[in-house]
């Protein structure tokens, strides 16, 4: 395993369209009805919180203590994930491009490059919430805090921190070859963006047709219905539902006055590069609150 450059990281943090993304690829790269439903996408995609390679990494049953075990089992979890299929294959993870007890958490000798899916702050903080089985001022203290992190009863984490330091790690990593998806363009204009993504970024063939079916096979609806059916796996106890709107713009709803205001001002530079067009409305709807 001498050239292990072969992970394409699906980054984001969570509840930005993760899920949605990796259905997508599934579908446009996979044989016509061999894509997995919701709750196979490993057979196509794999994540860096499975327990099976941090098992293989410690030569047991992985149960970890503190951040510093993970992370140190980690450095070899990844290069196995890395090593687990022959070629470049799509690996998801919620982590930040950051280093913890001197083990970098994406490091580049297992990268190909990576595909950062982005999201709003004002409609990914209802959703957060509800991932998080919090109410939305928790919610948004987590979205604030450098410090958030996500973990499995086995002690496999998500170093998430704030959603602004997220965006900044991954956006401004140095040398990784790096596509930027937002969410709410996804949404808006599906096919276009996929072809930027597709054709643009990973230089694949464009099939037309394919990826209108990816399309439509991949809509929200239809994931939510295949969740109402069969359930889904990746739902985090005691969540309701996963796939609850995926909507864009329904902070208007969600949100009080006072709650946007805190994400405006604790984003703002991230908002101002990356959603200059919510800035006068949240600016407006912040200031009811006074």
């Amino acid at each position: 395993m001498s050239n292990l450059k072969r992970i394409i990281w699906l980054a984001s943090y969570p509840k930005s369209g993760n899920t949605w993304m990796r259905s997508l690829l599934a579908h446009y790269f996979m044989p016509p009805g061999k894509a997995p439903d919701i709750n196979n996408l490993r057979a196509f995609t794999t994540g860096d919180t499975r327990q099976d390679f941090y098992n293989a990494a410690v030569g047991g049953a992985y149960h970890g203590q503190s951040l510093e075990d993970w992370a140190q089992a980690r450095y070899k979890a990844v290069r196995l994930i890395a090593g687990s299929k022959p070629n470049h294959h799509f690996v998801k993870t919620h982590c930040q491009p950051i280093t913890m007890y001197n083990v970098e958490l994406i490091p580049p000798e297992v990268t190909s490059g990576a595909i950062y899916i982005l999201r709003n702050p004002f409609d990914l903080a209802p959703s957060f919430a509800r991932h998080q089985t919090a109410d939305l001022d928790t919610a948004i203290d987590r979205m604030t805090n450098p410090d958030t992190v996500m973990g499995t009863d086995t002690g496999i984490y998500d170093a998430l921190g704030s959603w602004d330091d997220h965006v900044r790690s991954w956006t401004s990593a140095a040398g990784l070859p790096l596509k930027v998806v937002r969410y709410e363009d996804l949404l808006s204009k599906p096919a276009k963006t996929m072809r930027d993504l597709l054709g643009g970024f990973m230089k694949v063939p464009m099939d037309a047709p394919k990826l209108a079916k990816a399309i439509k096979d991949t809509s929200f609806a239809a994931m939510k219905k295949q969740e109402e059916k069969h359930g889904f796996f990746e739902k985090p106890k005691g969540m309701t539902s996963f796939f609850a709107k995926g909507q864009a713009g329904v902070w208007r709803d969600d949100l009080t006055p006072a709650q946007v205001g805190r994400i405006r001002e604790a984003f703002l530079p991230t908002l101002e590069k990356w959603y200059p067009e919510m800035l006068k409305d949240t600016a407006e709807f912040a200031d009811k609150a006074s």
